[in-house]
């Protein structure tokens, strides 16, 4: 047995004693002050702001993203007004299909008129306007007034609202037809005013395009180089300042319309039928007859609308005719009248 030194023993029971009395002070002291205490609050704070705003932007993400399939949905949808429905054409092909199964011929052609273009180019409109009354003369459509006392002693009398791309034709102040135009674009507007057809021609190549040809043309500013025609109608201004029309109206009012009269290439005696063309279009925007759904009148023209457009040319009017009138019957006959022929200067 190891015998441990008295100095020794001592020695350790003072280290012994020390570390209890240590351990008793660190028991009974305060818990230490932690000096980072603050900040490491404060940035626990910016996480949970943080996580609370990264849920609400994913809530309002989603939220955003349902709008977005109920507004595309949306597209593929008939909406449906108290005279007119939207029909969806280019954005759903399934639809596209049942508007052609759905509709008679006849029925395809009123309507593109009525959505300003022919019946090629119906099919590549977003939407179309479809009357929920099919109508059996398409007169029954028109947005003119059925009659107007200020024409009454005018027997022929045609007007194209630059507004609402139609026409209209009066005899004597009853409206006999009306349709669908597409005028000039924003660059080569179709000029506004008076003016009388002059020089028609069955086929006319345009001076702007040799490709261009004009079928049933008739012109109505032989140096400004505008007339009406036939020629594709895509649902807006789009040509070079003339009036564009489907192929049955061009024929039409190439053969209604009188020509000018002239005593030789250089000289006119008479003028031929009165046009007028007027108002302005909001180019860079749908035609207003895409909101017919919403509103069935927004393209009517009240009488006093289309009085105000013609009371101040009918002296003129009235003054051209009396002259054709007096030619006429002095010459008793039409065999001598001669016609001008010539090609537009400008599409």
């Amino acid at each position: 047995m190891k015998i441990i030194p008295k100095m020794s023993l001592l020695f350790m029971l003072i280290i012994i004693y020390s570390c209890k009395k240590e351990n008793e002070i660190n028991l009974n002291s305060q818990p230490p002050i932690i000096e980072n205490e603050k900040p490491f609050q404060k940035n626990l704070d910016s996480i949970n702001k943080v996580k609370a705003d990264s849920l609400a932007q994913i809530k309002k993400d989603s939220v955003n993203q349902l709008k977005e399939k109920l507004r595309k949905k949306k597209k593929f949808r008939i909406t449906e007004g108290m005279a007119y429905i939207a029909w969806p054409m280019k954005v759903s092909d399934s639809l596209r299909k049942v508007f052609y199964k759905t509709y008679s011929r006849k029925d395809i052609y009123d309507i593109a008129a009525l959505n300003r273009v022919d019946t090629d180019n119906l099919s590549k409109r977003d939407t179309i306007i479809v009357p929920k009354e099919l109508k059996e003369n398409f007169i029954d459509y028109s947005p003119f007034p059925f009659y107007t006392d200020v024409l009454i002693d005018v027997p022929k009398f045609i007007i194209f609202s630059y507004p609402i791309q139609a026409y209209a034709v009066y005899e004597n102040g009853t409206l006999i037809k009306w349709g669908p135009t597409n005028m000039g674009k924003k660059a080569t507007q179709t000029p506004r005013g008076l003016f009388f057809t002059n020089w028609r021609g069955r086929k006319v190549k345009s001076t702007s395009n040799d490709e261009w040809i004009l079928n049933w043309n008739f012109n109505i500013s032989n140096f400004g180089g505008v007339g009406f025609h036939q020629y594709a109608l895509p649902g807006y201004p789009a040509s070079h300042s003339c009036l564009r029309l489907l192929d049955a109206d061009a024929q039409f009012l190439y053969n209604w319309c009188d020509q000018w009269i002239l005593k030789d290439s250089n000289t006119q005696i008479a003028k031929g039928t009165p046009v007028i063309v007027y108002g302005d279009y909001a180019f860079g925007k749908k035609g207003i007859w895409n909101e017919l759904v919403k509103d069935p009148n927004i393209t009517t023209i009240t009488l006093e609308q289309l009085n105000n457009e013609i009371e101040s040319h009918v002296p003129e009017i009235l003054k051209q005719q009396q002259i054709r009138l007096d030619y006429l019957k002095a010459k008793n006959e039409t065999s001598e009248i001669t016609v001008k022929t010539d090609s537009l200067s400008i599409n």
